[in-house]
């Protein structure tokens, strides 16, 4: 490992620190270089011209349509208390806590049931690191270093004693401290100081106190349902809405996610004034003929109570003959439904290299059009303007707010 790896690595080997106070809402809403130098890299164009224009315009919080993906995971530790706030000071009008179970039952924010080894310091606490569904296993000539350290095997004060930290590993460790850092250069481990793991009902306190949107999605279980014979998939979901109606949050300010249909469907019949604004994080367009299922299936899910569908990018957009980033069928089959659409995520490919391009997942469909980095506002503006989104989630959120201040989506 190099020297910032071994400092981090000790860094996070600490017990986490005491929790930290709430601060005042946020207000002065700063998105950085980012946005500038995207803009910069462009090739001469009107939307470039635009885009330039506002580079003086005061910044506010774009209300819904910057959304906050796992707080600001392209610098921070998602679903910290850190990157909550970091996606708030970049001006995203809604925060995100993807919600997963501990083995007590209580809800907590972490974008996997099971992925614990890679997204905390799990490993590196005997006493916790013994829980783990598989423990730590070092590499070998023959094979990967491997673990798997889920929510539900742990309790919430456990879960709550971790340090987040950015989601890498290293497939080349022969011990849990070289198996914390193998991620990407270009998301930097730079504030990767044991930050702050929190749990969905202190996700609901912060996210009120800034005055905010909340989407919570309700992660799919990786263990056996019923979880310990009678938690089912119902009381989770169930358990979910009851956080807000315990928080006295109205269901007009809460958009919960789900890439389970039956979710979806049971917010809608159950909870109706939460269903309607539940999301369809739509999983069948990672097949082709899971795509054309989706595309056919748009009018049924309608007729059955579902407004909101939230595919990846990929499934929206389209490359024309000519080059220009065009919406998909799926894009135009919701639209002609009556369906609001809501996509994932712009920044989480990293530097739009057109070598890269062509197996990202969120921009697989385009990939032929990509020349840099320059183009991730053309897909913005291809999302917003062209296929009429409701909201992107960015890993970077400063880079959607500066797009919707300047173009005024809100």
């Amino acid at each position: 490992m190099h020297a910032l790896s071994l400092l981090v690595a000790a860094s996070v080997a600490v017990a986490a620190p005491a929790r930290k106070p709430q601060t005042p809402a946020v207000t002065n809403i700063q998105v950085g270089p980012r946005p500038f130098w995207l803009v910069d890299q462009m090739e001469d164009s009107p939307l470039k011209t635009e885009l330039a224009a506002c580079s003086e315009k005061p910044i506010r919080h774009a209300p819904f349509f910057s959304i906050s993906h796992r707080g600001g995971p392209l610098q921070f530790p998602e679903h910290s208390r850190e990157g909550l706030y970091a996606g708030a000071r970049m001006g995203a009008g809604v925060l995100e806590c993807d919600v997963a179970f501990t083995s007590d039952r209580q809800l907590v924010c972490r974008h996997s049931q099971c992925d614990l080894h890679t997204t905390t310091n799990i490993l590196l606490i005997p006493e916790l690191a013994a829980k783990c569904t598989t423990p730590f296993e070092p590499a070998t000539a023959d094979s990967s270093a491997t673990a798997k350290c889920c929510t539900s095997d742990i309790t919430h004060d456990e879960f709550l004693s971790l340090c987040a930290k950015m989601d890498s590993s290293n497939p080349d460790a022969t011990t849990a401290e070289e198996y914390q850092y193998g991620g990407p250069e270009w998301r930097t481990a730079l504030y990767d100081n044991c930050a702050t793991t929190i749990d969905h009902k202190t996700y609901i306190e912060i996210t009120q106190s800034l005055g905010l949107q909340f989407t919570p999605e309700l992660k799919t279980p990786e263990v056996e349902m019923p979880f310990q014979g009678n938690y089912t998939q119902e009381i989770y979901a169930q358990q979910l809405i009851d956080e807000y109606k315990a928080a006295g949050i109205p269901s007009s300010r809460v958009w919960p996610q789900s890439f389970l249909e039956d979710d979806i469907l049971y917010w809608v019949q159950a909870e109706p004034a939460f269903g309607k604004q539940a999301v369809y994080l739509d999983p069948r367009v990672d097949t082709a003929a899971g795509y054309e299922v989706a595309v056919a299936s748009m009018t049924d899910l309608y007729n059955q109570g579902v407004r909101i569908m939230a595919p990846p990018i990929f499934a929206l957009l389209n490359a024309s003959a000519d080059g220009e980033i065009v919406p998909s069928s799926y894009a135009t089959a919701a639209k002609n439904a009556g369906l609001d659409i809501i996509t994932w995520s712009l920044e989480r490919s990293g530097p739009l290299e057109p070598a890269a391009a062509e197996g990202e997942y969120y921009i697989s469909t385009i990939a032929d059009v990509i020349t840099g980095d320059g183009d991730m506002y053309r897909i913005v503006d291809a999302l917003a303007r062209k296929v009429g989104v409701k909201a992107i989630f960015s890993d970077w959120p400063a880079t959607v707010t500066y797009y919707a201040n300047c173009l005024g989506f809100h």
